[in-house]
């Protein structure tokens, strides 16, 4: 912990197909590619020397596996990790959506048969709320949760994680400056 509050360490998980190919995944359970694999294995070295106070993961398997490579076998599953549920937009890009809704985007519209961004706001709100009672958390999850989360950690709704790209196999650390909740690195 640092002397200014606790840390908030976030991976995003490895490479899946659909990650790659843009497809929105929620609740499909999809393996890593091999390249997922081997961004996962390359995180070790960069955690291993640090040391957290609780290890958390999504239940899916992408996150969990990035979690096992990155030396985190033992990382406690939090269903309020999984993913944004992406409803009837499950499987498809973007640009498909808005074949028929135009300008779509996750921060901006309903994903019909899916989670509203309050609905993905209040179980990101729990974590956060958990992480803040410990020194430093590492937490493996997902593109669009993971965002939110960052959102909620510096008290924004969860649309401004529209600003927060993150890749991939990145590490980012959240934590605070005085009183002030903050970035400290990003999509790394």
């Amino acid at each position: 912990m640092s002397d200014a509050g606790p840390e908030l360490w976030v991976v995003r998980h490895g490479e899946t197909e659909w990650s790659r190919d843009g497809k929105h995944t929620s609740t499909t359970d999809l393996p890593l590619t091999d390249i997922g694999e081997a961004g996962a294995t390359s995180l070790a070295p960069r955690l291993a020397e640090v040391e957290f106070d609780l290890v958390l993961t999504s239940p899916r398997q992408r996150a969990r596996r990035t979690a096992e490579l990155a030396g985190f076998a033992h990382a406690e599953v939090d269903d309020d990790l999984a993913e944004w549920a992406y409803g009837d937009y499950e499987g498809i890009t973007t640009p498909e959506i808005r074949e028929t809704v135009p300008g779509w985007t996750v921060w901006t519209h309903p994903s019909p048969g899916g989670e509203s961004a309050d609905e993905v706001s209040a179980r990101l709100d729990r974590v956060v709320e958990r992480v803040r009672e410990h020194g430093r958390v590492l937490v493996f999850a997902h593109g669009h949760s993971l965002r939110v989360l960052t959102a909620r950690w510096l008290c924004q709704p969860a649309d401004e994680g529209r600003f927060f790209r993150l890749d991939t196999s990145t590490v980012s650390v959240l934590g605070f400056e005085r009183e002030t909740p903050v970035l400290l690195k990003w999509n790394s």
